[in-house]
C-alpha cells in the first residue's frame, strides 16, 4: 500500500503546485481530519471516498488496511514529519510506501510573521503530550522555544505554569489560524497577560527571553533587529547544591531535611545521568526530588510521602525552586497501588525515610525496579537509635538478592556519622 501525505495550512483556499494537483485529480480514496476535509473538499473528484482521521487511531489504520493494495491520499497539517501524521504512519504501517508533499509547519509560519530566525529554536510539542519536555526546556533555560498546543495545554495554561514556577522573564508570541488570511492573528503578550487571555484554535506559541519590543502596527509584529542578544538567560539562576535554609521545612525542624552535602552525595550514588525514572520514598520536604529535577531535568520523578502535611510543603518548595513536573503521591508507600505509576518503571530509588518499615519498603520497591536499577539510603549512626537500619538493610539485601556496593561514611559538622548505602538489582 502507498500513502501520499500532502501538507496544508489553515488557508481555506490552499494553493497546491501542479504536481500535487495532478496527484489529487487522479486520487479516489482520501483521508484527513474534519478541518482538512472542509479545506480541500472542493478540490476532490466527484467519486472521492473520504476516511476521517479520529481517535482511536487504530481504527483508522484498520480501514486503511482493509482497502488492500492501491494508494491513499492523506491531508495533514504543515510538515507531516514535524510531530505529524507521517510519523504515525511509519509507526503503525512500517511496510507502507510513503510519499510526502510538505508545507511550512505552524511554528515556521509564526517565526516568519515575526521575522525571527528559528534555526536555534527549542521545539516542544504539548499536543496530546504531558508537560515533561516543556518543563525540561524551562529548567534547562531554553531562551527560544516553539510550543505546539492543544485544548488542555493552551497558551494561557502554559503562561500560568511558567508564572507558578517563577520562569517570568519570557515574552509569549501566539499565532492563531496561521495561513488563513481571514482569521490569522499574531499577538505579543507578557505572561501575566497571556495567563488571562483566551485564544482560538488552532494556535501555537513562541517564547523568548529578554525581548525588546517594537510596535510597528496593530498586529504587533516585531522588528528583526530587535531580538535579544544570544546568551541572555531567564530570571532563574541554576544552582548546584541548594542551601538548606532555602527550603520550607516541616514544622521548622532543621533535622527533617537531607542536608545539602549528603543530598548531593546521595544523588551521585543514584547515578542519575544514566537513569530515567527516580522514585523518592519518604520525600518529606522534597529536597532530594527537587535537587535531582533541577540537575537532571530529563528524569521522570515520583515523590512519595506518608504525612499529609508535607504535601503543601513539597508543592511550595517545587515552586520556590522552579522544579515543575515532580509527581507527588501522599500516603503509605506500602499500601499505595503503584502499577499505573510504574509506567515507565523506576531504575533508581532513594529511600529518605522508612518509619521502621525498611524491609517492606525495599521489597515493594524491588517489585518495580528495573534490572540494573539501584536503591540508595542514608543510615544515621546514632547511639540512641534502638534499631540499626544498616543491619536491616544488609538483611533485606540478602533476602531480596540485591548486590551491595561499599558504603560511603561521612561526618557532617557535629552531627552523627551518616552512611550512604547503595545496592543494585
Amino acid at each position: 500500500m502507498k500513502l501520499i501525505v500532502i501538507g496544508i495550512t489553515d488557508n481555506p483556499h490552499s494553493y497546491f503546485p501542479p504536481e500535487v494537483q495532478e496527484v489529487i485529480s487522479h486520487g479516489h480514496i482520501f483521508s484527513g481530519g474534519k478541518r482538512h476535509h472542509e479545506i480541500v473538499a472542493s478540490l476532490l473528484p466527484e467519486d472521492a471516498v473520504w476516511i476521517d482521521i479520529t481517535v482511536p487511531i487504530e481504527e483508522v489504520f484498520k480501514k486503511y488496511r482493509s482497502l488492500g493494495l492501491g494508494h491513499i491520499i492523506v491531508f495533514a497539517s504543515g510538515d507531516p514529519l514535524f510531530f505529524g501524521f507521517a510519523n504515525t504512519i511509519r509507526r503503525m504501517m512500517p511496510d507502507a510506501e510513503l510519499q510526502l508533499f510538505p508545507t511550512f509547519n505552524s511554528l515556521q509560519l509564526l517565526a516568519h510573521r515575526l521575522l525571527l530566525p528559528y534555526h536555534d529554536m527549542r521545539i516542544v510539542s504539548l499536543t496530546g503530550r504531558p508537560w515533561h519536555e516543556f518543563d525540561r526546556a524551562l529548567i534547562e533555560r531554553a531562551e527560544k522555544m516553539g510550543v505546539l498546543t492543544d485544548k488542555e495545554h493552551t497558551p494561557a495554561a502554559i503562561a500560568q505554569r511558567m508564572l507558578n514556577y517563577g520562569y517570568t522573564n519570557y515574552t509569549m508570541y501566539v499565532g492563531e489560524h496561521l495561513g488563513n488570511p481571514e482569521k490569522e492573528k499574531v499577538t505579543t503578550l507578557t505572561l501575566e497577560e497571556a495567563a488571562s487571555h483566551s485564544f482560538s484554535m488552532p494556535n501555537c506559541v513562541i517564547l523568548f527571553t529578554n525581548y525588546h519590543e517594537l510596535n510597528m502596527n496593530t498586529s504587533q509584529i516585531i522588528n528583526a533587529n530587535s531580538w535579544p542578544i544570544e546568551g541572555n538567560s531567564c530570571s532563574r539562576d541554576r544552582v548546584f547544591g541548594i542551601p538548606d535554609q532555602d527550603f520550607k521545612l516541616l514544622d521548622g525542624r532543621e533535622k527533617m531535611i537531607t542536608k545539602m552535602p549528603i543530598r548531593l552525595l546521595t544523588i551521585q550514588a543514584l547515578d542519575l545521568p544514566r537513569r530515567h525514572v527516580l522514585w523518592d520514598i519518604g520525600a518529606c520536604t522534597g529536597s532530594v526530588s527537587i535537587e535531582a529535577r533541577l540537575l537532571f531535568p530529563h528524569l521522570h520523578i515520583h515523590a512519595f510521602e506518608i504525612r499529609p502535611e508535607c504535601k503543601a510543603i513539597i508543592l511550595e518548595n517545587t515552586r520556590r525552586h522552579g522544579a515543575p513536573g515532580i509527581h507527588l503521591h501522599i500516603g503509605d508507600f506500602r499500601s499505595l497501588c503503584c502499577d499505573s505509576i510504574a509506567t515507565p518503571a523506576p531504575d533508581a530509588v532513594s529511600i529518605g525515610g522508612h518509619g521502621g518499615h525498611l524491609r517492606e519498603i525495599m521489597a515493594k520497591a524491588c517489585q518495580y525496579l528495573l534490572p540494573g536499577g539501584v536503591i540508595v539510603m542514608n543510615s544515621v549512626k546514632a547511639p540512641k537509635v534502638l534499631t540499626d537500619s544498616h543491619q536491616i538493610w544488609d538483611e533485606a539485601c540478602r533476602e531480596l538478592g540485591l548486590t551491595q556496593e561499599p558504603p560511603t561514611r561521612i561526618l557532617l559538622n557535629d552531627n552523627h556519622p551518616i552512611e550512604i548505602l547503595k545496592c543494585r538489582k
